[in-house]
């Protein structure tokens, strides 16, 4: 009869269960629905306003079907996942492959593909083993390997254009940026040890004036694999991603040790390494010039941020419309620019809507963060939201001249598959996180 009972009283929690996830997915579906015919109609005012063919909508088809797929497969792997992260996400991407088809038609097709590599990379997360021990137990393994594709890099490297860093790995017409995939190696690797180590962190520490700070004895190996990681990005020249793993350091490493003076020095070492990269790197030094003073060489080296403002301050409140502005006058706009275009296009509107589905994001992130139990789970949900919120803040930023370009992209919008296929993984390690909290609650 106990026996009876107890199955009785487990099928009435499974019941009730359900009952909690069905809502969660008829959010997920109905979201992805009002994402695709956004996107379906941006496409055809679009090829309306250019007098294009009908046969450019191919890549909505193509998102559609991925967004379709991921929900499937989503509710059967990840039941009790977040529901916004995957339908944020795929809002964005389709944004984005509508501004590129706006900008550059021909690049189109290429961010179509990246769209389907970086859905099939958040899919595989959801069948590997869902409490990231993988990642985890072999985090010098994972780093070690992400620095080798760096070095590997700087010696077979290419440039898609032609000119500048080599920063690519050419795979036949796709082009792979490893410091792309450094971003996350990185902060798994910061979350696996700080976890390891968060209680030592906090109580063996030294006093610093009236402050303390974690012993060197455990500071020691973090701080040399992390050094060995900028000194590389510095030898590339990519100094807009050494940029972003320095500030995503210190914040985790405050998250961690609980000490703000340690973020009050990473503030005074930034500004330190910003005035010896001016001395050491021309380019540096060229986009502190412009930032500066952009008009006194508005007609040359200030021409691209210049445009950049025109173009926002003429799209207003509510934007020229959609293919009615001149974007293109922005060179590189569809990537490192992308946020200017939207906002001549679509106004303020438009540019609060891109930045409030980043800032969801991170804030769900944050959320899992939170109200997860394990410190390694805590710190990489953080870490990687961190991450994203950083890189949004530095090129929307920049582009707004609030502060010197630093040539990252924005997440999901710009071209650039490396970047596409490195937010997808990050949102399906989110995704995996928030089912991982949900399961443990």
């Amino acid at each position: 009869m106990s026996t009876t009972t107890a199955e009785m009283a487990a099928l009435d929690l499974d019941e009730m269960d359900e009952e909690r996830i069905r809502p969660q997915a008829r959010r997920e579906r109905l979201l992805l629905a009002l994402a695709g015919l956004f996107i379906l109609l941006n496409q055809v005012t679009l090829i309306v306003a250019r007098d294009r063919g009908w046969e450019t909508l191919w890549p909505v088809g193509v998102w559609a079907l991925c967004a379709a797929i991921g929900h499937s497969v989503l509710e059967r792997r990840l039941p009790r996942r977040d529901p916004l992260f995957f339908p944020l996400a795929m809002f964005l991407t389709g944004w984005g492959l509508n501004l590129i088809s706006r900008l550059v038609p021909g690049f189109a097709d290429r961010q179509t593909l990246w769209l389907v590599i970086g859905l099939a990379a958040l899919l595989a997360l959801t069948i590997l083993p869902g409490d990231l021990r993988w990642l985890r137990r072999y985090r010098y393994t994972w780093l070690i390997g992400g620095l080798a594709l760096l070095g590997v890099t700087i010696v077979l490297g290419t440039n898609p254009s032609g000119f500048g860093p080599r920063l690519w790995l050419g795979f036949g017409r796709l082009y792979y940026q490893p410091s792309e995939l450094l971003k996350i190696l990185l902060v798994a690797f910061l979350a696996s040890y700080f976890a390891d180590h968060e209680p030592y962190m906090r109580l063996d520490s030294r006093r610093l004036g009236r402050w303390s700070v974690p012993a060197p004895a455990f500071l020691g190996p973090v701080l040399l694999m992390w050094g060995v990681s900028i000194v590389v990005l510095v030898w590339q020249r990519d100094l807009g991603t050494a940029t972003l793993f320095f500030v995503v350091f210190m914040i985790m490493l405050y998250l961690a040790s609980g000490q703000a003076a340690l973020l009050l020095g990473g503030l005074g070492l930034l500004a330190l390494a910003g005035l010896a990269a001016m001395q050491l790197f021309d380019v540096v030094a060229l986009r502190v010039r412009v930032w500066l003073d952009p008009w006194s060489t508005a007609d040359s080296d200030a021409y691209q941020i210049v445009q950049s403002l025109m173009a926002v301050a003429a799209g207003g409140l509510f934007g020229q419309g959609i293919g009615q502005g001149q974007p293109t006058i922005i060179p590189v706009v569809h990537s490192d620019f992308a946020f200017a275009a939207i906002a001549e296009e679509w106004g303020m509107l438009g540019a609060l809507a891109v930045m409030a589905a980043l800032a969801v994001i991170v804030v769900r992130g944050m959320r899992v963060a939170v109200e997860t139990r394990q410190a390694f789970d805590r710190l990489l949900a953080a870490g990687l939201s961190v991450t994203l919120a950083v890189q949004s803040l530095l090129i929307l930023a920049g582009v707004l001249k609030l502060v010197p370009l630093t040539g990252v992209t924005l997440p999901f919008v710009s071209y650039g598959g490396s970047s596409l296929l490195t937010m997808f993984v990050v949102t399906g390690l989110l995704l995996v996180l928030s089912n991982r909290e949900k399961d443990a609650a």
